[in-house]
């Protein structure tokens, strides 16, 4: 292979599996190359990544070391991103009778959420979380991305249990927003006992679905590591959940006489 194609192929390979490990023998075997040249590309392929904003290559020193992506977004990106989703969720149309805001098809945009999940990427990927949670529905395709972005494993918590999903685990909890009890179930075999969990969702008011599958967590002996929302309500202002990371803020979403409006969260990742 061309130079051009190594370094193609390389950050093809590291963007598709972020926080993986690959040797350095890995590359000199799959190209045929020599350690100098593999190790000339990698420093190419640091460059490209960085020049992009879409994260960076790392490399780690050692016998059991090697290389490998960890998906940071530049706050230039971010920005961006925020301010791009900012003016479409704006839009006069989007506002509903009763004051709601309609987001259907931003979450269900991939561009939107393959974007989202690197920013969720950015802030989480230090915590060494080994799943991805989310409850049914909307926020699933957020999720995934996230997951994606994190290279785990994503578990989608149902609003009813399936009998396909074998023994689950059943809670009650209150919503944030309406206060109703709602209910929540996960299939056992889904979690491992002592593992971490970050969780993931669309939208969050008052906090109550976070705050349930939280505690749906810690019955499985599972630690919530994180918090991510796409949109968050600013009020009220305290939440069922502490430290959540939105990536946008809604105003006025309890007062249909006023206009909704959603602006950036100005805290990087």
């Amino acid at each position: 292979m061309k130079r051009i194609e190594r370094t193609g192929t390389i950050i093809k390979i590291l963007s598709e599996s972020p926080g993986k490990l690959f040797s350095l023998n890995f590359f000199t075997n799959l190209f045929g190359a020599a350690k100098s040249t593999v190790s000339e590309d990698i420093a190419i392929c640091k460059k490209i990544v960085e020049n992009l904003g879409d994260g960076e290559i790392v490399t780690v020193a050692g016998a059991a070391g090697g290389v490998k992506y960890i998906p940071r977004v530049s706050e230039r990106v971010i920005k961006e991103f925020q301010t791009y989703l900012s003016d479409r969720l704006n839009e006069p149309s989007r506002v509903l009778t009763g004051g709601f805001l309609f987001t259907s098809d931003i979450m269900f945009d991939p561009h939107v959420t393959k974007q989202a999940g690197k920013i969720f990427a950015t802030r989480f990927m230090d915590l060494n979380a080994d799943y991805v949670v989310t409850i049914e529905t909307k926020g699933i395709a957020l999720a995934l991305m996230a997951a994606e972005a994190l290279n785990l494993s994503l578990v989608v918590m149902r609003r009813e249990g399936k009998i396909s999903e074998g023994s689950t685990l059943s809670i009650n909890y209150i919503s944030g927003s309406s206060g109703k009890i709602q209910k929540m179930s996960v299939s056992k075999k889904s979690l491992v006992p002592g593992t971490k969990a970050i969780i993931i969702d669309d939208f969050m008011r008052g906090g109550g679905s976070a705050c349930g599958m939280a505690e749906m967590l810690s019955e499985l002996d599972v630690e919530t590591v994180g918090i991510g929302v796409l949109i968050a309500t600013r009020e009220p202002e305290k939440k069922l959940v502490d430290n959540y990371y939105p990536i946008l803020y809604l105003d006025n979403h309890d007062n249909p006489h006023k206009s909704i409006f959603v602006s950036p969260n100005k805290v990087m990742p």
